[in-house]
Parts: structure tokens; C-alpha cells; sequence
């Protein structure tokens, strides 16, 4: 009954950005685009000094391409880490049409090119439908995943994917739908990737992914390519880059997540994190 109580506490709670209990602290944070979890810690430490010689993890990852919420653990509130992972997550998530990578996201190599001419609002709003509600969903090639003794970004840096069974699992989509379509200019877009692909740190191939992105656009190109801005509400372990990939290969023309904003994780919204 105590755990149950305990549960029922975590998934009611009032929204803010520091929540106190017997149980430590639960800090309601805002990762910047281009920031991994961990340096988001590292400046929360320089934020608030105090926190400095604490104990402090993240709850849920979010890759180094999105942003907003993003729960820290302070403490002994660590201990109930678990259950913190279990929120419920909504994302607005933008997919561009017209490329594929190999992470799903713009940090990834260039994997795939197609005309997207054929999109329109009502497409995509038929193909979102086809992720409605339970599904199995692959684990992206280039995610912490652990099969076999090493994470799946191993595998794929090394490229021995090939020799696995890539795993998956089952998560909820309660709500998932279009809020708009727009268009990108080719020069605008790779404006866009560069930025934020230069603000990432570490070995992210970098280099690597600037240089394929420039072969396929031109900062004097005056292409357009079709975008959509998607809310999604889920459970825990829904991959946004996973759906924005997905939609491509249901709707047959290559897709990527252009943007990822966390919204909310259970009842912490992104309106309340600490910036």
C-alpha cells in the first residue's frame, strides 16, 4: 500500500519547477537545443551552487537535437528513480520530408533522398493515424539501448549492426496529430542544421554529417521541402525521431525529426522549467 500511495504521489503532483519531499528533490528542468543531459546537470550546478556536492541524475534521456523538459533527481530522490522514468512524456515533434539519416534526426548521415511533392495535410494526418494507440516500436540504430553487453550507438558507430536482432518494445500513443504543415527554403534549412549541429559538443560526427549535408543542399538552393508539426502524447519509452521516421516509411517519402520540444513529463511542463 506504502508503494502504491508513493506512486499515486508522483503522478498527482502540482506543477513547478522544484518539488520538495521526504524523498529529496525533483527539479523541473529546460535542456537547450544542442545541450546533452549530463552538461544540463553540469550547469545547473553552475546555476545554483548549492547543488553542487549533491547527488543529482536525469530521468529520461533527451537526445542532444531536442529540447525542454527534463527531470533532475536531487538526493535520496534518486531511490525512486524508477518511477520518475514511467511518466508519461508529450512532445511537439516538426518532421521534415525529402531526407532520411541514420539517427532520424538532422546529427545523423544522410541516408536516403526523395521527392516530397506528394505530401499534403491530409497524407500525413492518415499516415499519423497508422501510430495510434499501442504499437511495437524499433529502437532507433544510434540510442543508449543495451544489447548483448553494449549500447546500440556502439553497434552503429562500429557497424556491426547487421549482426543483431534489432530489439524493440511496446509503448501507448494516446494522442497523435497534426497541427500544421509548412515549408522550409533550402538555404533556411541548412541555416538551421548548421547551427545546430555546431552547438553540439563531443564526437557526434559532426564534421562528418556538415559535410554530407552540404552535398544534398546549397546556401544559394532555392528549393522548399514540406514540413509538419505533429503533438504527440505517450508513454514512457516512444521514440519522437522514431515516429517522424516511421511516418516517412509509411508514407513512402523520406523523413527525419527537424525539431523536438518536450512539452511536459507527467505533470512537469516546459512552461515551468528552470531555463
Amino acid at each position: 500500500m506504502y508503494i502504491l500511495t508513493e506512486m499515486a504521489d508522483i503522478l498527482n503532483m502540482e506543477k513547478t519547477s522544484i518539488r520538495k519531499s521526504q524523498a529529496g528533490q525533483v527539479l523541473n528542468l529546460y535542456k537547450q537545443l544542442g545541450e546533452t543531459p549530463r552538461e544540463r546537470l553540469e550547469r545547473l550546478r553552475v546555476q545554483r551552487p548549492h547543488y553542487e556536492h549533491e547527488v543529482l541524475s536525469y530521468a529520461g534521456r533527451l537526445d542532444p537535437m531536442a529540447e525542454g523538459v527534463l527531470l533532475c533527481l536531487v538526493g535520496s530522490a534518486n531511490k525512486r528513480r524508477e518511477a520518475y522514468l514511467e511518466l508519461s512524456k508529450e512532445y511537439v515533434l516538426d518532421v521534415l520530408f525529402g531526407f532520411s539519416t541514420d539517427t532520424y534526426d538532422v546529427l545523423g548521415r544522410v541516408t536516403d533522398t526523395g521527392d516530397p511533392a506528394t505530401i499534403t495535410r491530409a497524407l500525413v494526418q492518415k499516415g499519423l493515424n497508422e501510430f495510434r494507440g499501442h504499437i511495437e516500436q524499433e529502437y532507433p540504430p544510434y540510442s543508449s539501448k543495451t544489447v548483448e553487453g553494449k549500447s546500440l550507438f556502439e553497434w552503429a558507430r562500429n557497424n556491426t549492426l547487421g549482426a543483431l536482432v534489432m530489439p524493440s518494445r511496446t509503448v501507448t500513443i494516446h494522442h497523435i496529430d497534426i497541427e500544421g504543415m509548412y515549408k522550409v527554403p533550402e538555404a533556411a534549412l541548412l541555416q538551421y542544421i548548421e547551427d545546430g549541429v555546431t552547438r553540439v559538443n563531443g564526437d557526434f560526427r559532426q564534421e562528418e554529417t556538415m559535410r554530407l549535408w552540404k552535398r544534398h543542399l546549397k546556401a544559394d538552393g532555392t528549393r522548399s521541402f514540406p514540413a509538419a508539426t505533429v503533438r504527440i502524447e505517450c508513454t514512457s519509452g516512444t521514440y519522437a525521431r522514431s515516429v517522424a521516421h516511421g511516418l516517412g516509411v509509411e508514407l513512402g517519402v523520406p523523413a527525419l525529426a527537424l525539431h523536438i520540444l518536450r512539452t511536459k513529463v507527467g505533470d512537469y511542463s516546459s512552461d515551468k522549467s528552470l531555463k
